[in-house]
């Protein structure tokens, strides 16, 4: 059996009850450390005050979802937000009920963050171009320094083992690696991951 997904229309007369528990919402008062004692005809009125607001909020929202190219029956979450950006008297919500963005701003927005505070270097170009084989990107250092055209990390030479104690000697190593991958221009860092 499908279920009941009527509108529940707004009433035309004053009737005495609420469609909101009042109860509920003595039980919401009392717990604001402001308020020590909240008459039944003061929470009455918060309650029909309530109602009218969410009648408000679900008219404006279902507005909006009529605007849309493809209007639906059903209001979402977008179109409550979309009110909210679009009344000015109910722009004391965005704060609450703010629009949705997709993951990928998100995460861009973030990174663009990141290196706005680290105060790093944004990828030349060329380095947006070469790809993975995956069709992914790759990792590109704040020093500019990236990995490799196949996906793997770059290595200096291998020490032999009397070189292998001495810290200097590993560090004129991987100088020499970056200087002969860059074509003996030494002006960047050196990597010391690895």
């Amino acid at each position: 059996m499908p279920y009941n997904t009527t509108a529940i229309p707004p009433r035309k007369e004053v009737t005495g009850q609420t469609q909101l528990p009042l109860t509920r919402v003595k039980k919401i008062i009392a717990q604001d450390p402001d308020i020590q004692v909240c008459s039944n005809n003061a929470a009455f009125v918060i309650t029909l005050a309530t109602e009218m607001f969410v009648q408000y909020l679900a008219e404006q929202a279902q507005e909006k979802t009529k605007l849309e190219r493809k209007p639906r029956r059903n209001i979402q979450y977008k179109d409550i937000a979309n009110a909210v950006a679009h009344q000015d008297n109910l722009e004391f919500l965005e704060d609450v009920v703010p629009k949705t963005t997709s993951y990928k701003d998100v995460k861009g927005k973030a990174a663009a963050a990141r290196t706005r505070i680290k105060g790093g270097d944004k990828p030349s170009g060329d380095q947006l171009e070469r790809g993975m084989p995956n069709g992914k990107k790759h990792k590109v250092a704040a020093n500019g320094a990236g990995s490799s055209p196949d996906g793997g990390v770059q290595r200096s030479r291998i020490l032999s083992t009397s070189d292998a104690g001495d810290p200097n000697a590993q560090l004129e190593a991987e100088a020499e690696a970056v200087v002969a991958r860059r074509g003996g221009n030494n002006d960047g860092d050196v990597d010391m991951t690895g």
